[in-house]
């Protein structure tokens, strides 16, 4: 004959005992959440803004993404049940600046090892076929003289970065070597990336590849973006932070591009 099992309605004051916490408990509580959400924000998720136009109309100016770092990375032993793929073409990827490793940049995989890429009047050609990108930037006469053609930027590489301030040396010293016959080969273990605003990025045109290792991650969607004028990155005063910080304040509703929450980044 089966055992019957019962079950006991506790009495009020051994209820009121029962879920009674002490402060140390709390406490225990409290650094768990904390401890798991500092894992979540360092090791799987982080949020970046967007500083400049070089990735418009990609990513604007105060746009606020959240960037997997987990699908970019390489594998870990330790968390084998993680997704996991390499870096290919036509990637957004956030990573450390080559020669600047506290710089975090946004740009858009262009080359991946061993491909070919040449500029032809701001046309990306890859591996000997010309690029159809409608979000790239292309260079045009109009009233403003940075969007004009460079003879540099738009048919990369064929002119040489001798005169051009915004190349790095380093750079400009490589760079013969990685091209054969008029194409930049893209060497092992390293990436080409450009801005979609082709016109205002200063990319790897102008320091060179990106080595596996410095991808931190790529971004997934816009949470929040805020219209942000496009020299706020240049006011880094604790004053002029705080002025910002209030216009914030003010004008959250008003100019929150509302439209462009959970916008998908791709």
């Amino acid at each position: 004959m089966p055992e019957t099992i019962t079950t006991e309605a506790a009495t009020p004051d051994v209820a009121q005992q029962e879920q009674a916490e002490t402060p140390l408990e709390s406490l225990a509580s409290i650094c768990t959440v904390l401890a798991i959400g500092l894992f979540v924000m360092t090791f799987i998720f982080q949020n970046f803004e967007i500083p400049s136009a070089s990735m418009v109309n990609t990513l604007l100016i105060g746009d606020h993404v959240l960037v997997d770092r987990i699908s970019l990375a390489p594998p870990a032993k330790w968390a084998p049940f993680t997704f996991y793929r390499d870096v290919q073409r036509g990637d957004i990827i956030v990573f450390f600046k080559p020669g600047e490793p506290d710089l975090f940049l946004v740009k858009r995989t262009i080359g991946i090892p061993g491909d070919r890429i040449h500029l032809r009047n701001g046309v990306v050609y890859l591996n000997g076929v010309a690029q159809n990108e409608p979000y790239a930037g292309m260079p045009v006469n109009d009233d403003n003289p940075q969007h004009a053609f460079d003879p540099y930027r738009d048919d990369f590489p064929a002119v040489p970065p001798d005169n051009y301030g915004n190349v790095t040396a380093s750079w400009g010293y490589e760079l013969p070597s990685h091209i054969q016959d008029g194409d930049l080969i893209v060497p092992p273990g390293k990436v080409f990336a450009m801005g979609d605003n082709r016109t205002e990025s200063l990319d790897g045109r102008y320091w060179g590849f990106v080595p596996r290792e410095n991808i931190v991650g790529r971004p997934l969607f816009v949470y929040w973006s805020f219209q942000t004028p496009a020299d706020q990155i240049n006011k880094q005063s604790i004053g002029e932070r705080l002025s910002f910080m209030g216009h914030i304040l003010i004008h959250i509703f008003d100019q929150t591009r509302w439209k462009r929450t959970f916008h998908l980044i791709k």
